[in-house]
């Protein structure tokens, strides 16, 4: 039987984990031992993220670099956001890196994290955690079948 390969229009179920350049892992499927779902053609992923798994096939592994615009995008400012401290738990010990949640209008909660303090302010940068970085990532593919663009993602 012969492999499916990534096409432009797959959905592919894979292992990834993902490596800041100094060799630390940032993250990884492989934690859970449940792949992740990536679906080309849908405008989710970068166009260079796609070009580096077409043409893949079921088992294949790939290891490949993406430029900071090309893996979650550059930091934009609108992101950053100076709060008052009042709006956060008198107890809470602040420090740059903490990552804290809000909870949005849509129940959703939304991480930032603190870049900066003081007696009245909180700075908190909304941007993904891994924006503006160069990423290795480490690709498993573990299934490849076509998606239906009309379809609505449940997960």
């Amino acid at each position: 039987m012969q492999n499916k390969i990534v096409e432009k229009n797959s959905e592919v179920w894979a292992h990834m984990t993902i490596e800041l350049m100094d060799g630390s892992v940032a993250d990884s499927t492989r934690v859970n031992r449940k792949p992740m779902i990536l679906r080309l053609g849908c405008d989710d992923l970068s166009a260079a993220f796609e070009a580096n798994i077409l043409g893949l096939k079921e088992g294949d592994k790939k290891e490949f670099v993406l430029e900071p615009k090309d893996a979650f995008g550059l930091p934009h400012p609108a992101n950053i956001h100076r709060m008052p401290r009042s709006q956060f738990a008198e107890n809470l010990s602040l420090r740059k890196g903490l990552i804290v949640e809000f909870q949005q209008m849509n129940g959703h909660a939304l991480p930032g994290v603190v870049r900066d303090f003081d007696d009245d302010t909180v700075t908190v940068d909304f941007n993904h955690p891994l924006c503006g970085q160069k990423l290795k990532f480490k690709l498993e593919v573990v299934s490849i079948a076509p998606h239906d663009a009309d379809k609505v993602a449940l997960f």
